[in-house]
Order: structure tokens, then sequence, then C-alpha cells
């Protein structure tokens, strides 16, 4: 079903792997009132976690302009040393890294295993995305919205840092510039897959030209078109069927400015 749901939404899954005796993982999402989501998670194992290195496809990883994941699958063996791998052999390939940890602590045993482990890839990544929930996390409390506190955060090779703050937009973080980009306003049913929407807008635009990281007027303006892809997701139920399509994001973006 989810296989058939990807091909339907144009995603090339010719990298997916089945696995006979597992199930895939499931998420129960409750919503609160305000639209904020509580999780519950079905595993253990689920197909994702027994993910082998000898099963990976490094022709396509290492073809790929982008290379994107998170941090759940560092948690446990065997999928924790296919992940490293699958970075590895794309960073090597000279593909950029993408990296949002996705904090989900009650997948992790311990908040301190979380920590370690979130930030045992830190510095493989070019492009890296937190919430102002994850800097306070990573740091044991310090000031999410401190540049100082943030900037302990950019590693040496690290190209790009962004702070997702929900209907407030983000703030960017480069070696050269940083600054603030405002979120488009709209009324939240369900914030899941906001996120997600929000680093797929930024990475399509940077695909089609990694330039505009060292441009920060185009660099904002790709970042408006992401906050309006995080914000349109959260005007309608689920994840996957709220994402919005290009045209439905330009739309949004033009009415916001007239």
């Amino acid at each position: 079903m989810l296989a058939n749901i990807l091909k339907e939404n144009n995603v090339n899954n010719e990298g997916m792997r089945f696995d006979p005796g597992a199930r895939t993982a499931l998420a129960f999402v409750t919503l609160r009132s305000d639209g904020e989501r509580e999780f519950m998670f079905y595993r253990n194992p689920s197909a994702d976690m027994l993910l082998h290195e000898s099963e990976l496809d490094l022709d396509l990883i290492q073809k790929a302009k982008i290379f994107h994941y998170g941090s759940i699958s560092l948690i446990t063996e065997p999928c924790k040393s296919a992940h490293i791998a699958a970075a590895k052999a794309a960073k090597d390939a000279g593909v950029i890294l993408s990296y949002d940890p996705n904090l989900r602590l009650p997948l992790w045993p311990s908040a301190e295993s979380a920590r370690e482990g979130i930030l045992s890839i830190w510095e493989l990544a070019d492009i890296i995305k937190i919430s102002e929930e994850e800097i306070a996390f990573l740091t044991n409390g310090e000031d999410p919205y401190d540049d100082a506190v943030v900037r302990k955060l950019y590693h040496p090779n690290l190209r790009l840092l962004l702070v997702t703050e929900g209907e407030d937009g983000c703030r960017y973080y480069t070696k050269e510039f940083s600054g603030r980009v405002n979120g488009l306003k709209v009324e939240a049913v369900d914030t899941t897959g906001a996120g997600d929407a929000f680093v797929a807008g930024i990475l399509s635009q940077l695909a089609l030209d990694f330039s505009i990281l060292q441009d920060e007027s185009r660099l904002r303006d790709a970042l408006s078109f992401a906050n309006a892809c995080g914000a349109l997701t959260v005007t309608e139920r689920g994840a996957i069927p709220a994402l919005p399509t290009r045209d439905v994001v330009l739309n949004a973006m033009l009415k916001s400015v007239s």
C-alpha cells in the first residue's frame, strides 16, 4: 500500500527494500485542540530497523543530488551501520548531505543516548534543519533563541543551519550571513508533516541550483517557499494528503503579498 502511494505521488521507489519477516513501522498521531500532535509508535522490530548495509543500493545513493536522513535509524543495529555506510558513500561521491534529527525521545533507550546518537553524525552533514525544542535538548537546556547558542551547533564544514519556528517561520545560519524569514500565516488544523514539507520545500529549491547557498537574497526566497510548504500542510489533516503542489504554494505566496 505505502509503496503504491509513493508511486502515485511520483516518488522514485526503486531503492525500496521489503522484508518478508517484518512489518512496516506504525506511528499513531493524536491531535490536540491546537493542532499539535502526540505520537505513539509500533515497531520493535519493524522492517526499517532490519536494513543491512549489504542491502543498500549504493549506485542510486551516489547518483543523488541530495541525500536526506534523520536520526531514528541510528537507534539500533543493523540499520545504524547501514545508515552510516549510506551517508559516507554519499559524502564520498560528492552528494550534498541533509540532516533533520527529528527527535522522537520515546524511541530511544534514554535521553542521553538520543543526544549522543544524534550528535554522532552531526559533522557529516552539509545542511541541518532543527527545531527550537531540539536546540534546547542538544545543548542541555540552553536558550534556543540565542544566536550564540545556535552557533555552537554550527560545525566547520556545515553550509546551512536552519531553525524552524512553526508559524513564525525560520532562522538561517551560514558562515557568511544569518537572518530570519517570516512564516505564512494560516489556521492550523493538523501540524503533522509540517517539518517534512518545509525540508522538501528548501531541498527542492537547492536541488535546482546549489549556488543559492552563497546568495542571501535568493536563499531567503527559497526559504519563503519552504515556509509556505510547511504552512499549507498544517491547513489539512494528515501528512501525505496535506502536502501542497508547487503551484498551490506559489499561488499562496502571491496572495500573501497582494
